[in-house]
């Protein structure tokens, strides 16, 4: 199979129908064979009727069901999952990603050899409250991950190799992260295309506010924080606490050194505990013994939970 497109949406009645046809009609028109796979995230509308019905009209739908909302990246992870395509393509329902884009993403992949081409929606139709929080996390996150040629991270509109969807883990809201998360997975040829970004035809974005720009900012530092000590959390608490240890360990040794020398020169000298220094000191050892303790642990305890992705999904077509 030459192309999967994976479509995770929530509440989108309005768009599906017209979505699938535009991109069956591409599909056609360059003999594709495709699939297209509907991620209904606890959609309270008709959208899972409507993927029904284009279920039983073409053998080329496909349709996953959640029992409750869990969010973009619980969808593109089961998306994934079912992905059959040597190329997999991702976009919004809402219109917004134009199908016509899929033939140019298709042969980037194929003929110019990349992992994963990234849209850039260089002229935007979103509100302010929408674009100004995305140029600031896209800095952030070009700084971050080393990815310097992607100018557009959280585009909906992405291609990959079939390799890189099965071989990285989208979790909690990853989805914004998912050329950092191939980076690191050892697939280095990312690559970016401008792409048309229309403006919204039905309904309101489910995607706004503020509180997307700080959850993007604490799941960057949680990626980055991973990526580098995950593997080895001894790294970093096993060496700010031998630190911490050190220098506690160190401030008490000068306070004994200078109460010994008093008492040996016979010098009137007040006892260790009154002094404020001592409890810093002692506090410091408490402090580097809990932080070496934790970094052992966490080379003993696997980060990754048995259960951190389990969705409950209602239905599969």
């Amino acid at each position: 199979m030459d192309i999967s497109v994976i479509v995770p949406l929530y509440n989108e009645e309005e768009s599906i129908g017209e979505l699938y046809s535009w991109i069956e009609r591409v599909m056609k028109e360059h003999g594709f064979s495709y699939e297209v796979v509907f991620i209904s995230d606890g959609s309270t509308d008709r959208s899972w009727s409507i993927i029904e019905e284009l279920c039983q009209q073409s053998t080329h739908v496909h349709g996953i069901k959640f029992r409750r909302n869990y969010g973009k990246s619980p969808a593109l992870y089961c998306g994934f999952a079912k992905a059959q395509g040597d190329v997999v393509i991702t976009m919004d329902a809402d219109l917004q990603d134009s199908p016509d884009e899929i033939p140019e993403l298709y042969r980037m992949i194929k003929e110019d050899g990349y992992d994963l081409v990234s849209g850039y929606k260089q002229k935007r139709y979103d509100p302010l409250s929408k674009t100004l929080p995305t140029k600031l996390f896209n800095a952030t996150a070009r700084k971050v991950s080393g990815i310097k040629n992607l100018h557009d991270f959280n585009c909906g509109l992405k291609a990959y190799r079939n390799e890189v969807v099965k071989n990285i883990e989208v979790y909690g809201e990853m989805h914004r992260y998912i050329p950092y998360l191939a980076k690191n997975a050892g697939f280095s040829k990312i690559g970016e295309k401008v792409v048309h970004h229309q403006a919204r035809k039905y309904g309101e974005s489910k995607f706004m506010g503020w509180n997307r720009f700080v959850n993007g900012y604490l799941d960057l530092i949680t990626l980055w924080f991973l990526s580098t000590f995950g593997k080895k959390p001894m790294h970093v608490f096993g060496f700010l606490g031998s630190l911490v240890f050190f220098l506690g360990f160190l401030a008490a040794f000068v306070i004994g050194v200078g109460k010994l020398w008093c008492l040996a020169m016979d010098v009137p000298e007040r006892l260790v505990t009154d002094s404020p220094f001592f409890y810093i000191a002692l506090t410091m050892m408490l402090i580097g013994t809990q932080l070496f303790v934790a970094g052992f642990l966490g080379d003993l305890v696997s980060r990754s939970s048995q259960n951190r992705n389990d969705y409950q999904i209602e239905k599969t077509i």
